[in-house]
């Protein structure tokens, strides 16, 4: 089953060669395509790494059950020390 950061490394060679390739078939001369089709994988990779970032699965498990905890409990409750 293919997951989301596999769709992403396929992308990436996708977008530099697939976007180049249209952009200069399009018109737009080569040099100025490559920037376009480059900012596009690095834009793919950027929200790879910092909007869905990898986590392991303690990670994910121990996020998820804070998240539980937390909205399980009154919504300002600290640590109990004021």
């Amino acid at each position: 089953m293919s997951r989301y950061y596999d769709y992403v490394l396929g992308l990436i060679p996708a977008a530099l060669i697939g976007v180049t390739a249209f952009l200069n078939l399009v018109g737009l001369s080569l040099t100025a395509a490559v920037p376009v089709g480059a900012g596009i994988a690095v834009a793919l990779m950027g929200h790879a790494m910092f909007v869905r970032a990898p986590l392991d699965d303690a990670a994910r498990t121990a996020d998820a059950a804070g998240t539980a905890s937390r909205s399980a409990s009154a919504p300002f409750a600290g640590s109990g020390s004021d």
